[in-house]
């Protein structure tokens, strides 16, 4: 005798997020100013500006940028603001610090956008497993703002997930 085989992930009222969904097309860069300063060291306000002033900054089109300065030297505010301004017009976004930050700030915005009321007394499940790293501080928000509106919060996979909360009824 023959049995059909039955999804009962699908079949189930389990409502899976996947926060690799959200994922921003578009390349990451990390620019690094330490070659603008003079002797790696020290920003010259006149150097620094005729560096700025001669890149190309067409090729960050569609780009996320992080600014940072790997040189152990004092960086005043309105260098990372100077450039900026150069690079606002091509990129989607700019930011200081690190690639990692870049994909904090993404997601906080992303999770901060997200419409949760179409999760309203569902099950859910916060998909764990993904291609692309996603941090881990992403996750804490979703939670945080699935709570008031889920019945249940699970996280991993559909066929081994971890509990994490359960509404009171």
């Amino acid at each position: 005798m023959e049995y059909p085989i039955v999804n009962k992930v699908a079949n189930s009222k389990l409502v899976t997020i996947n926060l690799e969904d959200f994922y921003p097309i578009g390349e990451r860069v990390l620019f690094d100013i330490k070659d603008w300063l003079h002797q790696g060291a020290v920003l010259k306000e006149k150097d620094f500006r005729e560096n700025v002033k001669n890149h190309d900054w067409s090729k960050y089109k569609d780009n996320f940028v992080a600014l940072y300065c790997s040189a152990d030297a004092i960086i005043p505010s309105w260098a990372y603001l100077l450039i900026t301004t150069k690079l606002a017009p091509f990129t989607k976004r700019v930011v200081v610090g690190t690639l990692e930050k870049i994909e904090t700030i993404l997601f906080n915005e992303i999770i901060d956008k997200l419409d949760v009321s179409v999760y309203k007394e569902k099950l859910i499940l916060v998909k764990g497993c993904s291609d692309t790293k996603i941090p881990e501080s992403a996750y804490v928000q979703l939670i945080e703002k699935l709570i008031p509106v889920a019945s249940s919060i699970m996280y991993g996979e559909a066929c081994s997930s971890v509990p994490l909360f359960k509404a009171k009824k």
